[in-house]
């Protein structure tokens, strides 16, 4: 999901490690435990949260906020930028839609009549 470019793959600010991800968006602590910022997701949500966390030059406190393209984060003396991986814009899914039928989608069907007893009286 995640995979580290080499700094000739894309560019990023200067001091920054370009990091690709695969698909976008990916929550905060996530990226922090791939890239080994944090040693457990447990570990990358309270220091999340305790605002230990840089997110483009400001601090950030949500856990699972949403990370695209373009983003900086900044954590103890790491830094990183957040580039998409050139081929996840390739492979772009396609949102499955579920339908479930209900007795409104349904088409009503005809009872059966008991024998001897017509629909109409005229047949």
């Amino acid at each position: 999901m995640i995979k580290q470019a080499s700094s000739s793959d894309t560019e990023s600010p200067v001091g920054f490690r370009v990091v690709e991800i695969s698909r976008e968006p990916i929550e905060l602590y996530k990226i922090l435990k791939f890239e080994g910022l944090a040693a457990s997701g447990g570990a990358a949500k309270a220091a999340v949260a305790s605002g230990q966390v840089l997110l483009n030059g400001e601090i950030e406190t949500q856990k699972r906020k949403k990370i695209v393209s373009g983003d900086t984060i900044e954590f103890s003396e790491d830094k990183i930028c957040i580039k998409l991986s050139s081929s996840a814009s390739d492979n772009v899914a396609v949102p499955r839609v579920k339908v479930k039928l209900t007795a409104k989608n349904k088409k009503p069907t005809e009872k059966p009549y008991p024998k001897g007893v017509r629909k109409n009286a005229s047949e």
